[in-house]
C-alpha cells in the first residue's frame, strides 16, 4: 500500500479551491448519471437499493439544510446509512445545499426537484449507481472518489462539501 504525504494529498490547492473543484465534479457526476438512470433519490428508496445491490452503488450523498439538523429521525437514518456504506466500502459525501441539489437533479428548469406528480423529492439521500451494461469511466467520479479516500486518510469519514449557488 502506498502512503501519501500530507503535501501529496493536498497538492498546490487551497482548501477552498479543493472544495470548489470537488463540488463541480459532483455536479458533473450527477448530470452524467441522471440520463443513464443511475440515480436513486430518497432515504427509503436508497435503503432498499443498498439492501438489494450494494456492490452497484458508487457514491452516497447525504444532504441537509440548516433546519434538518434538528430532525432526529433523519439523523438516525443518516447514521444507519453511513454505517452500511462504511461497511460496504461505498464513498459518502455530505452536502449542505438541498436546493442546489434539487436544481441539478431537476434539470434546473424551474422544476425545483419535483417529479411529475408535484410532490417534492426527498433529496436527503441520493445514491449514484453504476450502469449494469458498461463499466462507467467518469473522470469527475474518479475525482470525487479520490476526495473521499483522501478525507478518510485524514479521519474525516463523511466529508462535507458546499454546492455553490449558480
Amino acid at each position: 500500500m502506498y502512503n501519501m504525504t500530507f503535501e501529496e494529498l493536498h497538492g498546490d490547492y487551497s482548501q477552498e479551491e479543493r472544495m470548489d473543484s470537488v463540488a463541480t465534479a459532483l455536479e458533473e457526476v450527477l448530470a452524467s448519471a441522471l440520463p443513464l438512470g443511475c440515480i436513486t433519490v430518497g432515504v427509503y428508496e436508497a435503503a432498499k437499493s443498498l439492501n438489494v445491490d450494494p456492490d452497484n452503488v458508487v457514491l452516497c450523498i447525504l444532504a441537509t439544510d440548516d433546519e434538518d439538523v434538528k430532525d432526529v429521525a433523519l439523523q438516525i437514518h443518516f447514521t444507519l446509512i453511513q454505517a452500511f456504506c462504511c461497511e460496504n466500502d461505498i464513498n459518502i459525501l455530505r452536502v449542505n445545499n438541498t436546493r442546489r441539489l434539487a436544481e441539478i437533479l431537476g434539470g434546473g428548469g424551474g422544476g425545483g426537484g419535483k417529479p411529475s406528480g408535484g410532490e417534492p423529492m426527498d433529496l436527503h439521500c441520493v445514491l449514484v449507481t453504476s450502469p449494469h451494461s458498461t463499466s462507467w469511466k467518469d473522470p469527475a467520479l474518479s475525482k470525487v472518489n479520490r476526495f473521499c479516500r483522501e478525507s478518510r486518510c485524514m479521519d474525516q469519514w463523511v466529508p462535507i462539501i458546499n454546492l455553490p449557488e449558480r
